[in-house]
């Protein structure tokens, strides 16, 4: 029995065009953004490519590097309600999701219960300093990004379309943290480092902001839009090519199977899982659609490793003595599994 793949379906001129629209938002959003935010190119790419790819992201970088600013100002350039928690020790998680509380009407004397929805009812939530809030608070934190919904007194009520949650943590000061468990930092599509800006971008934040010279922003995509580019992704075509490659890169991330390279076995705890796989093309097509094309390629895919594997790599003590991290590690994964290989859907 053949095991080829189906073909890809037609492309229409409504998708096509659709494209071009999406590469003409992001063009939009990039120009909008820097009348605040110097540089960052890279990490305002990522958090579009998973937003567009209908997941949540992580930043993590050393205070000061204008995560918070970057995400609150991403907020004013779309159409989105958007709500901000700093996460602290003494924070519930009704304090995130919402209580109920007793109402009385005030014709008939009845009291009843009411529903008070918390910060997490917005589109876009800024979940800052994540990692500072005891594990509990965080479990109902990532139960509503998971499911999309909050359930309280036998009540399912519906969190609002698009929800995008960016999460920031400090990967300083981690005496009284609460670091999230690699289970549950699975749940976000891609983990993205915030690096300190170059020479000339830093000197331009300095003059920027010490003499006032700050943009205003304004809006240039709605929620529908969003919405509408989410399910084109999902249209987008993978070769055969593409998706194999993303998977032999998972597969490979697996310690003693026989896929892993030997740096493998001696270095990584464990690989990425099938969540692995999915991101990592889900995230090329996000990519793809955002420089206007409509098909993703191994570039794509190679451009989204990090951020999609670097949370879903965990390197072991001797990794770790021999100073070498999930970075290194995907690095050398992308090194060892050829991008040209001729890869094909495997036997049963």
């Amino acid at each position: 029995m053949s095991t080829a793949s189906p073909p890809a379906p037609a492309i229409s001129a409504d998708d096509v065009a659709a494209v071009q629209r999406c590469e003409q938002a992001y063009n939009r959003i990039r120009d909008e953004l820097a009348k605040v935010i110097v540089g960052q190119d890279e990490v305002i790419e990522q958090v579009l490519v998973a937003m567009f790819g209908r997941g949540h992201a992580l930043l993590e970088g050393v205070p000061g590097l204008a995560k918070t600013l970057l995400i609150s100002s991403l907020a004013q350039s779309l159409h989105l309600t958007f709500k901000r928690i700093q996460f602290t020790p003494d924070l519930m998680p009704s304090d995130i999701t919402g209580t109920e509380v007793i109402q009385e009407d005030l014709e008939t004397r009845a009291r009843q219960y009411k529903f008070l929805a918390g910060p997490v009812f917005a589109n876009m939530l800024l979940a800052d300093e994540i990692n500072r809030t005891p594990p509990k608070t965080q479990a109902a934190m990532l139960e509503a990004m998971q499911e999309r919904q909050v359930s309280a007194g036998g009540q399912i009520h519906k969190l609002p379309a698009p929800f995008f949650v960016l999460a920031t943590q400090n990967p300083l000061e981690q005496e009284g943290t609460y670091p999230l468990p690699e289970a549950q930092l699975d749940r976000f599509l891609l983990y993205i480092k915030v690096d300190y800006p170059s020479g000339a971008e830093e000197w331009e934040v300095a003059r920027r902001v010490t003499t006032g010279q700050m943009g205003e922003i304004s809006a240039v995509m709605t929620g529908d839009e969003i919405i509408e580019f989410q399910r084109l992704v999902t249209r987008v075509p993978v070769s055969d090519q593409v998706l194999g490659y993303a998977w032999a890169l998972v597969r490979a991330s697996r310690p003693n199977t026989p896929e892993s390279p030997d740096f493998v076995n001696r270095w990584v705890s464990w690989g990425a899982g099938p969540r692995g796989v999915l991101t990592l093309v889900t995230c090329a097509k996000a990519r793809a659609i955002l420089y206007g094309r409509y098909h993703a390629t191994v570039g794509d895919v190679q451009a989204v490793a990090k951020p999609a594997l670097r949370h879903r790599i965990a390197s072991n003590y001797a990794a770790q003595a021999s100073n070498v991290g999930s970075e290194q590690l995907i690095e050398m994964l992308m090194e060892a599994i050829p991008a040209d290989k001729k890869y094909e859907k495997p036997a049963a």
